[in-house]
């Protein structure tokens, strides 16, 4: 009973917080930590494909239309630009991945980083919800590739990738919907190849198939959620931003005193 409650915490937290500008690594780090379970790779392996297949769902007209377009050469198009706006922004994270995985996965067992990246995050989400004007509606190739860098920065556990690819775009001079979208559709080829490099070192059970369809259901709701309503406004970047500056002194103020 207290295998399968754990599972069912961590599934929900995953879902909620993937694509919730507040770090979905940071937050099952630190539930692990409270709960006093060790999720093994392929219980995160499980949930972040669940959160994965939400963004396929949600997302499905615009990838086929970037997919058809991309492989029939039609790159003038939006979607085909898309699809290369896309590969441009995975080259970051593919380098950062291939050469400083062992960096990247030493720091998610150091607590203390979490106090750190909450915080990081915190400051993004403040400074992307000032009022700046927006200068333009397309994105760049050179945005891409910025934008790529800040996600794999983001690699690093509690700074949340969603949050600091959306703040970067927005001091790009991109407007919201235009950030959130690209933010997330980003993420995708990220995130699949991540799933595939630790398939390679692990076997999902089928215990993990609940788990990762309540990861699925919970991520699928957040994401119209944060798509329609919650991120249309960047000031309500601030909410999210207060949320991870008292995580981060909380944790904080545990560690150094108890």
């Amino acid at each position: 009973m207290q295998e399968w409650l754990s599972l069912l915490i961590l599934a929900v937290v995953q879902g909620v917080t993937e694509w919730l500008p507040i770090s979905s690594s940071g937050h099952l780090v630190l539930v692990e930590w409270l709960i006093n379970y060790d999720a093994s790779l392929e219980l995160e392996v499980a949930l972040h494909l669940g959160t994965l297949m939400a963004m396929f769902v949600y997302f499905g007209k615009d990838i086929m239309d970037i997919l058809e377009d991309f492989l029939k050469g039609n790159w003038k198009s939006d979607s085909g630009r898309m699809g290369w706006l896309i590969i441009v922004a995975t080259l970051p994270a593919v380098f950062a991945g291939y050469f400083f995985y062992d960096f990247f996965e030493q720091t998610f067992s150091d607590k203390g980083s979490l106090v750190l990246g909450f915080a990081i995050t915190a400051v993004f989400l403040v400074i992307a919800s000032l009022d700046f004007k927006h200068h333009r509606t397309s994105i760049r190739f050179s945005d891409a590739l910025i934008l790529g860098g800040v996600q794999a920065i983001s690699i690093l556990p509690s700074i949340s990738r969603s949050g600091a690819t959306i703040a970067a775009a927005l001091l790009l001079g991109l407007p919201e919907k235009t950030a959130v979208r690209f933010s997330f559709l980003m993420a995708i080829p990220a995130l699949l190849g991540a799933g595939m490099l630790a398939l390679n070192r692990a076997t999902l059970p089928a215990s993990f198939i609940v788990p990762t369809l309540i990861s699925f259901a919970t991520a699928l709701l957040v994401v119209h959620v944060l798509y329609t309503s919650l991120l249309r406004d960047k000031k309500n970047l601030r909410w999210f931003a207060l949320y991870s500056f008292i995580l981060a002194v909380a944790i904080l103020m545990w560690l150094l005193f108890f």
